[in-house]
């Protein structure tokens, strides 16, 4: 198995955790995706792609369709995608990717986190090579066979393929999103989620304090409203 499938396998049940906290992340996504190419997911896939990970965390239909209707509405802020890089104690990189309709709040906080968990901000590019910007697929197992798919994947961008308990997961550079999202609905296969995350190249071993000490910042980061990923280089169990 590959580096994405370590970093599924270290992540898992650690993130995301919070119910209301997936339905906020999905209601700026609705926003941001309706704003960029219309209310119409028939002919907007990044807003197809976001209805299908609205499933995923069981967010109900018509939450969806107001998110939706209210993103339509002039009057309704824009949200801007904004990355923050840094470390935190003990040298350990960390991307925090954000949504925000108001940036001087947003940096505020983010340089107040680090601060406060003796980490420090860094300027633009300063970790961010340390990281494989991916996109990854989630379909159904279904009989599929992972390795037969990932051969047949490889020409549209497609790096590993691999199955867990929910299903098979396909991921390919941050480029490849839209060519795979068109040929895995052109083979007519579901997309149950999808999505974008940056798999660390290098990560380093630290003791238990140590641990505790990132995860500070970490919880910290996460807590916030405004804050979408964060990403780190800290090994994980």
């Amino acid at each position: 198995m590959g580096r994405a499938f370590e970093f599924r396998k270290g992540r898992k049940m650690k993130r995301w955790s919070a119910m209301a906290k997936a339905f906020t992340r999905i209601g700026k996504d609705i926003v941001m995706a309706v704003k960029e190419g219309g209310p119409n997911p028939d002919a907007n896939s990044r807003l197809r792609a976001v209805i299908q990970n609205s499933k995923a965390v069981n967010m109900p239909k018509e939450n969806v369709e107001r998110a939706i209707k209210k993103a339509t509405d002039k009057d309704t802020a824009n949200y801007k995608e904004v990355l923050f890089e840094g470390y935190a104690p003990h040298g350990i990189a960390i991307l925090v990717e954000t949504a925000t309709d108001n940036n001087n709040r947003t940096v505020a906080n983010v340089r107040s986190y680090f601060n406060k968990c003796n980490g420090a901000m860094g300027t633009q590019g300063s970790v961010e090579f340390m990281f494989d910007h991916t996109c990854n697929f989630r379909i159904p197992a279904n009989g599929i066979d992972p390795e037969e798919l990932e051969l047949e994947l490889i020409d549209f961008g497609a790096e590993e393929v691999f199955e867990d308990e929910d299903g098979i997961l396909i991921y390919a550079p941050f480029g490849s999103f839209g060519t795979i999202q068109k040929e895995l609905e052109n083979r007519g296969l579901e997309i149950l989620s999808s999505g974008f995350e940056r798999i660390p190249q290098i990560t380093k071993k630290l003791s238990e304090a140590e641990v505790a000490d990132v995860e500070k910042l970490i919880e910290k980061l996460e807590e916030d409203d405004d804050v979408m990923n964060v990403y780190h280089t800290m090994e994980e169990e």
